[in-house]
């Protein structure tokens, strides 16, 4: 009965994404249409072949496959993220790379640039921390994933999100905000999809064997709850055409601008931060095989940093038409922000009390480690440019670009490589991975590519800042905007050779992850038992 239920919502779909196809009003309205026909119609013929079948028995033990599906996903886009990031870098410095008397302005530094944004932070990163949340909640709780199949539905879903999004981009359809998110449909797609997430995530706590909630499901549960509050305010807007993907803003004006960054720097406070330092509490230990230093210090990171974070975005609008004391107030919450964030690294780095030898052996756990040196120098580097007079000289400044990327990159992609590696083997039934010297190539590939690029950003910004406020014995301004952009070609050149040393580490990291899932090398097969790991 279920499956003539379902068989009947998809062709209600169909039919419905097969009006609008012909209505349309744009070309990237009619693009999502047909895609929705084209998965909509996959899973229709799916469920008519289940109909009059016998109900496949109930599994038990831990739910991995999907967690499985999420480290291919994350490996897949990440990837795909690095290959355009180092694409529209190049661009920066080639213009002629844009190619836009070939392709209509379709594969343009403008379009290009959120699609690479989205696939590394949204594709990249929330592949990993869907993936690594159902892994550590399971473990963690002593149970299996709540809600049956519901957690295939948050995989496949956010998937279908990712592809609307990015065709979104190239087709030129989004809310042109910074983050330039997607438009009003996808926004409801994605908020149907973060519910669920939601909802799999807090039933499998509220079932747990365990009496106590492990330190990394607290981070993990304070992302998705912030991130859905986020997501639904700064998205909340009012369609032009239900046939037709554009939408008008509720919010305008400096208003919107507040909206905007309230939403974007707590994207990093809880996407990128919060949700990541729920990977590092779980991970790094086992890793170390060693208990978290002080589990108390977690406690209190936890509740200074999602405090304080919420308070910190008005410090992207300084000098602009926010009122004064918005901005102090962004200035005072980002210093102070500082402390929890130090206390955080540092409880990271002392876990390894007793272990630190395992260092010169461990590429994997040295990955891990310089993710949380990374993440120390970012959230010391952030407070710092939320001053007001540094901000003067670093604000729309390659200066920023290199702080940005020195935490995604190392803080980040490391912490996320390292738990990448920890799961392959674990997840695939293998004695270890593939190779270790390919987890040390990657390291060190990674490693030169993130200090290339922030090294390179960092001198570029500062040079820009200066350029464009010095000024001659009359008051006026010395140099040009071009002259600027022509002073840092080759810190640009540096830029993107930095990027191509990261993406040629992932590159790595996708063989060596594959070689692991097939059984390649020393990745053989280990003994298995039905009993559920006590981890």
């Amino acid at each position: 009965m279920q499956h003539m239920i379902k068989a009947i919502v998809l062709g209600a779909i169909i039919l419905a994404a097969a009006i609008a196809t012909n209505f349309a009003r744009d070309l990237s309205y009619q693009v999502h249409a047909v895609i929705i026909i084209l998965v909509a119609g996959y899973l229709f013929t799916r469920e008519i072949g289940k109909i009059g079948n016998k109900p496949v028995p109930a599994e038990t033990g831990y739910m991995d496959g999907v967690v499985r599906a999420g480290v291919i996903a994350t490996v897949f886009w990440g990837l795909a993220g690095f290959t355009v990031g180092v694409w529209i870098a190049f661009q920066l410095a080639y213009p002629s790379l844009n190619l836009s008397q070939y392709t209509e302005g379709y594969l343009n530094f403008g379009r290009l640039r959120p699609l690479h944004t989205s696939a590394v932070i949204f594709a990249f990163g929330g592949n990993a921390l869907i993936a690594t949340s159902f892994y550590v909640v399971q473990r963690t709780s002593a149970a299996r994933l709540f809600g049956g199949n519901l957690a295939w539905f948050v995989f496949w879903g956010y998937q279908l999100f990712i592809v609307l999004a990015a065709t979104g981009y190239l087709l030129g359809s989004t809310q042109s905000k910074e983050y330039a998110e997607p438009e009003w449909y996808v926004d409801i797609w994605l908020t149907i999809v973060w519910v669920a997430y939601l909802v799999v995530f807090a039933g499998t706590i509220y079932k747990r064997k365990e009496p106590h909630i492990y330190v990394a499901n607290w981070f993990y549960l304070a992302f998705i709850l912030t991130i859905a509050m986020l997501h639904i305010i700064n998205n909340l807007s009012v369609p032009v055409s239900i046939f037709g993907s554009k939408s008008v803003s509720l919010f305008s004006g400096v208003q919107d601008a507040m909206v905007q960054w309230w939403y974007g720097h707590n994207a990093v406070g809880f996407f990128l931060t919060a949700g990541f330092l729920g990977m590092m509490y779980y991970f790094v230990p086992k890793q170390a095989e060693r208990p978290v230093y002080s589990y108390k210090l977690s406690i209190v990171h936890f509740w200074a940093l999602i405090f304080l974070y919420i308070w910190a975005g008005p410090h992207h609008l300084h000098y602009t038409a926010l009122p004064d004391w918005a901005q102090t107030l962004g200035m005072v919450m980002s210093i102070i922000l500082w402390m929890p964030s130090w206390g955080g690294m540092i409880n990271g780095l002392m876990t390894l009390s007793g272990a630190w030898d395992k260092l010169r052996t461990d590429p994997v756990l040295r990955i891990m480690v310089v993710s949380i040196a990374f993440y120390g120098m970012s959230t010391f580097e952030g407070p710092m440019m939320a001053i007001k007079a540094v901000n003067s000289l670093s604000h729309y400044t390659d200066w920023t670009i290199g702080h940005v990327h020195s935490g995604a990159l190392g803080w980040n992609g490391m912490i996320t490589f390292g738990a990448i590696y920890f799961l392959t083997p674990r997840l695939w039934g293998r004695t270890q991975l593939y190779s270790l010297k390919l987890v040390n190539y990657h390291f060190w590939l990674a490693t030169i590519g993130i200090v290339l690029y922030a090294s390179a950003m960092w001198v570029s910004g500062i040079m820009e800042g200066l350029m464009w406020r010095e000024v001659d014995a009359q008051g006026f301004l010395v140099n040009t905007f071009a002259d600027t952009v022509a002073a840092k070609y080759p810190l640009l050149v540096i830029r993107g050779v930095g990027g191509l040393f990261y993406l040629a580490g992932g590159i790595i990291m996708a063989v060596n992850v594959w070689k692991t899932i097939v059984g390649a090398g020393n990745a053989t097969p280990k003994e298995t038992s039905s009993a559920i790991p006590a981890e």
